[in-house]
C-alpha cells in the first residue's frame, strides 16, 4: 500500500502561500447577481504572487511563470475549499505541476498559454458523499463503478451520475495528484456498469541510456571476401582483407555519453528519481598505438601510428602495432590462406594445408599448416606437426616437438628441442633430439640423434644410434677443390718447367766462363775498370787482342744470364700464385670435422661432395635432401664403428682411433 501524503505536509505548505493564492478562498462565495447562480465566483489580487492563477473571460489560467511547487499549493488551497475545476484540461495542469506530459501550448503571440479549466465550481458536500474510497495497490488506483443516487429538495432518491472533474477533486483531497487516466473514467461514468476498473497509475522512472561507444570508421571492418590474384582469378583459400590496417590519426571509436533519463511520478505527486546511467572511460580502452582525443565533436579514441587493429578479447584494450596479432586460429572459416606485409601472432592453432606469409611469424598455438617468413624469425611456443616451416633469410624455433614436419632456414639458425621424422635444413642447427631424420647444414649440433642422416661441414653429435630399421649414417660435407687441384698442378708443373729451364741456362753459362780467354778475361777486366790494374804500352794491345777474341762469348754470356733472370722472376710469380690458390683451398675447405661423442650401434662416417660455387649445399628440396642423404651407394666411407668416440677435422687432418669402450 502507497502512502498517500507526501513526506512534507501539503497543508502546510497551503497555509504558507495562503496569503499569496492567486484564488481568494474566503471570498469564493459571492453575491448571486454577480455570477450565474451555479458557478461560484473568484476574486483574484491584482500583484504579487497572487497572479498564479486568473480567471479570464475564456477560462481559468495559471502564470506560466510560477508553475511546480507554487501552483500545487494555489490547486490544493481551490480543492480543498469544496471547490473543483470545471472542464479540467488534465494534461496541462500536470505539465503546470510536475513538468511532465506535452509541451505547453502557446497563444497567436508565441507566449506560453496555461489554460487549466474553463471555470471553479464549488463541490457540493452532498455531491462529495457519493465518491467512494480507492484501492491502491502496486502503484495503481482502483474504484468500483456503481449506480449512485441522491436526494431531491422534497427528499426523494433519485438516480444520478458522478462527474469526472469532480472525480479528479475528490482523488486529489483523497491524495492521488498524479496519473489519473480522465478519458477512462469519463467512459466508465457513461457506461454507468457497476465494476471495478484502474482510474489512476503511477508513471515509472524512464532510466538513462548507459554510456557506450560508437565505431566511427569503416576502416576497421574487414572483408572476407575471396582474394583476386594478379590474373584476375578469385583465390578461395584467401581473403580479401582479415586484417585492416589504419593510417595515423585515424578516428576509431567515439564515446557517446550517457543520458540522465526522466523521473516518474508516484500518485502521491512525488518524484521517483531514476536510475543513473553508468558512465565509462574511454581511456580503458587505450593499449600501445592508440590515445584518447577530445575535440569540439566529442571525446574519440585515435590511431597514434599506421598499423593494424589488435583488440584484446580480455581487457577490450586497442592498439596499433606492426605486428598482427589474431586469436581465432588460421583455418578456412576464420582466416584462410594469409599473406601479409608485417609481422603476425596467432594465439590459436594453425590447421592443415593453411598457409601464413609474411614478415616475423609467432604461433603460440599447434601448427599442422604451412609457415613462410621472408627474414624475419619464425617462433613456435608448441608443437609442428606435419607441415612446414620455412625462413628465407632468418631462423625458426620450435619450443614443443616437430614431427613429420619440414623446416628450413637456409640463411639462419633452427633450434629444436625434440624432432622425429623430420627434414632439417640450415646454415646453423641445434637439435636437442633427432628421431629418424634426414638433417643437413653448415653447422650441425645434435645432443642424441638416432637412426638420422646428418650431413653438415661441422657437425657434432653427443651421442649416436640406429634407431629400429633405420641406420645412423654422418655426412661430413667436403667441397669440391679439384679445379683448384688442377689449377695448382699447372702452376706447380710451370714453375718446375721454370727451373729446369734456369739450370741449364746456368750450365751454358758455366761452360763459357770456364773457357782460358775467358776466364783470363773475366779475371782482368774487373780490375781494370775498378783502376786496381794499370797495363803498360806493350800489354794494352795484347788485351785489346784477348777482349775481340772473347766478344762472341760475352754476348752469349749476357744473353744467358738475361733470361735466367727472367725465369727466377716467372719462377716466383708462380710460387706466390701457388700459395694464393693454397690460401683459396683452405678457405673454401674451412675448419670442417666430425665429432661423435658416444656410439651406441653401427654409425658410418662418409664424404658427401659438393661444389660451393653452385650455392649452399643444404638449400634443398626436402625431397632431394632425403635422397641425398639415405643413398649411400658409392660414397667414401671415412669411419665405421659401433662404440667409443671418434673425430677428426681439417686442423689436424688426420683421423683419431676410436676410444676404447
Amino acid at each position: 500500500m502507497l502512502c498517500l501524503r507526501p513526506p512534507y505536509c501539503w497543508e502546510v505548505l497551503a497555509a504558507q502561500y495562503f496569503a499569496d493564492w492567486s484564488v481568494n478562498v474566503s471570498d469564493l462565495a459571492l453575491p448571486p447577481e454577480a455570477v450565474p447562480a451555479e458557478a461560484a465566483a473568484v476574486r483574484f489580487s491584482s500583484s504579487g504572487p497572487e497572479h498564479c492563477i486568473a480567471r479570464r473571460d475564456n477560462g481559468i489560467y495559471a502564470d506560466p511563470e510560477v508553475l511546480g511547487t507554487t501552483l500545487v499549493a494555489a490547486v490544493d488551497g481551490i480543492l480543498r475549499s469544496n471547490h473543483y475545476l470545471a472542464g479540467l484540461d488534465y494534461p496541462v495542469l500536470i505539465k503546470a505541476l510536475y513538468g511532465h506530459g506535452p509541451e505547453l501550448p502557446r497563444d497567436a503571440a508565441g507566449r506560453v498559454s496555461v489554460r487549466i479549466a474553463d471555470d471553479i465550481l464549488p463541490f457540493a458536500p452532498e455531491r462529495q458523499a457519493l465518491y467512494r474510497s480507492v484501492k491502491i495497490a502496486d502503484g495503481q488506483a482502483e474504484y468500483y463503478f456503481e449506480p449512485v443516487f441522491e436526494r431531491d429538495e422534497a427528499g426523494q432518491e433519485r438516480q444520478t451520475r458522478l462527474d469526472a472533474d469532480e472525480f479528479v477533486a475528490d482523488m486529489w483531497i483523497k491524495g492521488i495528484r498524479f496519473g489519473a487516466e480522465v478519458d477512462a473514467i469519463r467512459r466508465h461514468i457513461e457506461a454507468g456498469a457497476a465494476g471495478r476498473y484502474v482510474v489512476a497509475r503511477r508513471l515509472e522512472p524512464r532510466h538513462g541510456d548507459d554510456a557506450r561507444v560508437e565505431e566511427v570508421t569503416s576502416e576497421l571492418h574487414r572483408s572476407d571476401a575471396p582474394r583476386q590474384l594478379a590474373n584476375g582469378k578469385l583465390d578461395l583459400m584467401s581473403f580479401q582483407n582479415r586484417f585492416p590496417q589504419v593510417a595515423a590519426g585515424t578516428r576509431l571509436l567515439r564515446k557517446v555519453p550517457r543520458t540522465s533519463g526522466s523521473p516518474g511520478f508516484d500518485l502521491n505527486g512525488i518524484p521517483i528519481a531514476p536510475e543513473m546511467a553508468k558512465d565509462l572511460d574511454l581511456s580503458t580502452y587505450v593499449a600501445e598505438g592508440t590515445a584518447v582525443d577530445l575535440a569540439p565533436e566529442g571525446e574519440f579514441l585515435v590511431a597514434r601510428q599506421d598499423g593494424f587493429l589488435n583488440v584484446d578479447p580480455k581487457s577490450s584494450r586497442i592498439a596499433i602495432t606492426d605486428k598482427i596479432v589474431s586469436r581465432d586460429g588460421v583455418s578456412a572459416r576464420t582466416t584462410g590462406n594469409l599473406h601479409l606485409s608485417g609481422d603476425y601472432e596467432e594465439f590459436g592453432e594453425v590447421q592443415e594445408q593453411r598457409i601464413i606469409e609474411g614478415e616475423s611469424v609467432t604461433v603460440h598455438g599447434d601448427v599442422y599448416g604451412h609457415l613462410v617468413s621472408r627474414g624475419g624469425a619464425i617462433l613456435l611456443h608448441r608443437n609442428l606437426v606435419g607441415g612446414s616451416a620455412r625462413n628465407q633469410d632468418g631462423g625458426v624455433r620450435v619450443l614443443g616437438v616437430a614431427s613429420q614436419a619440414t623446416i628450413q632456414a637456409p640463411k639462419g639458425e633452427i633450434q629444436l628441442g625434440r624432432a622425429e621424422n623430420c627434414v632439417i635444413s640450415g646454415a646453423r642447427i641445434k637439435i636437442e633430439t633427432a628421431i629418424n631424420c634426414e638433417i643437413i647444414g653448415d653447422e650441425v649440433e645434435v645432443a642424441h640423434a638416432e637412426g638420422s642422416a646428418i650431413a653438415g661441414r661441422r657437425v657434432s653429435i653427443g651421442s649416436a644410434a640406429p634407431w629400429k630399421q633405420g641406420e645412423m649414417l654422418v655426412w661430413l660435407l667436403r667441397p669440391d677443390c679439384a679445379r683448384i687441384d688442377a689449377a695448382m698442378a699447372q702452376v706447380r708443373e710451370r714453375v718446375d718447367q721454370f727451373v729446369q729451364l734456369a739450370v741449364r741456362h746456368r750450365g751454358a753459362m758455366e761452360a763459357l766462363t770456364g773457357q782460358p780467354d775467358m776466364r783470363k778475361y773475366l779475371m782482368i777486366a774487373p780490375r781494370l775498370r775498378k783502376g786496381e790494374l794499370v797495363l803498360t804500352a806493350e800489354q794494352e794491345p795484347q788485351f785489346k787482342r784477348l777482349a775481340a777474341s772473347v766478344a762472341p762469348a760475352l754476348k752469349e754470356l749476357a744473353g744467358l744470364s738475361q733470361q735466367a733472370k727472367s725465369l727466377d722472376g716467372e719462377r716466383q710469380a708462380g710460387m706466390a700464385l701457388l700459395g694464393r690458390l693454397s690460401a683459396q683451398r683452405f678457405e673454401r675447405v674451412g675448419a670442417a670435422g666430425v665429432a661423435l661423442g658416444l656410439l651406441a650401434g653401427d654409425v658410418q662416417v662418409l664424404a658427401l661432395p659438393y661444389e660451393p660455387d653452385h650455392g649452399c649445399a643444404w638449400d634443398m628440396a626436402a625431397r632431394e635432401i632425403k635422397l641425398r642423404l639415405r643413398d649411400t651407394k658409392g660414397a667414401e666411407v671415412l669411419y665405421a664403428g659401433s662404440e667409443g668416440a671418434w673425430s677428426w677435422d681439417t686442423t689436424t687432418a688426420a683421423e683419431a682411433a676410436p676410444a676404447p669402450s
